[in-house]
């Protein structure tokens, strides 16, 4: 058994150990039933709509940093390859999945500007998470007394804070190490020196084209808030059922529950997300646990919906091409290899 499977095997496990827990309650099932029964679907239709608002902003993000590199692809292509994204994303730890299928398929449309390609999607991963560090810690700040109240969510907020303190870490180191000229020096053994090496590449490629990069930094924004907002809608869905959580409250919740959601400990975030959710909502805005799971499982089914939408634009791309996932992984790995390589041979040069 390799690695990989044995991890998948892993977060399959604290999946379904999770949910197994979560739902021991049969009256709290109960509850989720009748709720579910009461559900305002017009503020499902809402969440659906509003995380079109996500998907409009991200892939003009994403365009906005291939332009830099002058790679020329059509709004709407670059919108069906963000789509067959979206399949991988619901059902993978940490949406990481869907960033290996987005590179794969953008490899195929640029075949002559391969590296360049992959290094627009690693910047607008890093792009996406310094933007949401900015907005969370904003949010955050601007409710922390609303936030720390309760006295159950205070382990929440130091685990958000550790975790966006290292990655905010991570994020000045490897650009004080790129600035330095100091990432060719590393080990050639080390962990993610490739991936080191790609992100020394396109903090100066893109930092010179920096009124751009802050431009894609600035469409983080509706990216991030409108998929707090999707829970947002969601909730108000159920809100016959539980006291209503404001706008603003939702916003405050949002990035810690996405944040452990995001941690590649099970399978979509699936188990964990719920658990946040049951002690955020109860202890924050008075929602029962039931109603809580609720809104977290609903969000995570409008995720799955749009999951879908991109499996029918997977249907009708180029049929030809279509690869598994870890065939896609090998080849964006070799790439990733190759410009380490080839940045290495340049400096030598």
């Amino acid at each position: 058994m390799n690695k990989k499977t044995l991890v998948t095997l892993l977060q399959m496990g604290v999946t379904g150990g999770l949910l197994a827990w979560l739902f021991r309650d049969g009256k709290q099932n109960r509850e989720m039933l009748t709720a579910l029964s009461h559900a305002n679907l017009l503020w499902i239709a809402a969440a659906f709509v509003v995380y079109g608002v996500v998907v409009l902003s991200a892939v003009t993000r994403w365009k906005i940093l291939l332009n830099v590199q002058g790679i020329r692809i059509a709004w709407t292509r670059l919108a069906s390859l963000f789509m067959i994204g979206l399949l991988f994303n619901p059902f993978l730890p940490g949406g990481t999945g869907g960033d290996v299928a987005k590179i794969f398929y953008l490899l195929k449309e640029t075949p002559d500007k391969k590296p360049a390609a992959l290094l627009a999607v690693l910047m607008d991963r890093l792009t996406g998470l310094f933007g949401l560090i900015l907005i969370a810690g904003t949010v955050m700040a601007v409710r922390y007394q609303w936030l720390t109240q309760p006295a159950g969510v205070a382990h929440w907020l130091v685990l958000i804070a550790v975790i966006f303190g290292g990655s905010l870490v991570f994020i000045l180191a490897s650009f004080a190490v790129t600035s330095l000229g100091l990432v060719h020096k590393l080990p050639e053994r080390m962990p993610l020196r490739d991936k080191l090496v790609e992100i020394a590449v396109a903090y100066n490629l893109y930092g010179r084209a920096w009124r751009t990069s802050l431009l894609a930094l600035a469409l983080c924004l509706p990216v991030h808030l409108c998929s707090f907002t999707l829970f947002y809608c969601v909730g108000q869905a159920f809100a016959e059922s539980a006291s209503r959580g404001s706008l603003m409250d939702f916003w405050g919740i949002m990035p810690i529950v996405g944040t452990i959601a995001a941690l590649p400990i099970s399978i979509g975030g699936t188990g964990p997300r719920e658990m946040v959710f049951i002690d955020l909502l109860g202890g924050l805005c008075g929602i029962t646990p039931s109603v809580a799971k609720l809104i977290s499982l609903t969000g995570y089914f409008v995720l799955i919906l749009w999951s879908m939408a991109g499996g029918i634009v997977y249907l009708f791309y180029r049929s030809t091409e279509h690869a598994p996932l870890a065939e896609m992984d090998r080849e964006v790995g070799y790439l990733e290899h190759e410009i380490a390589q080839s940045e290495e041979e340049t400096e030598k040069a």
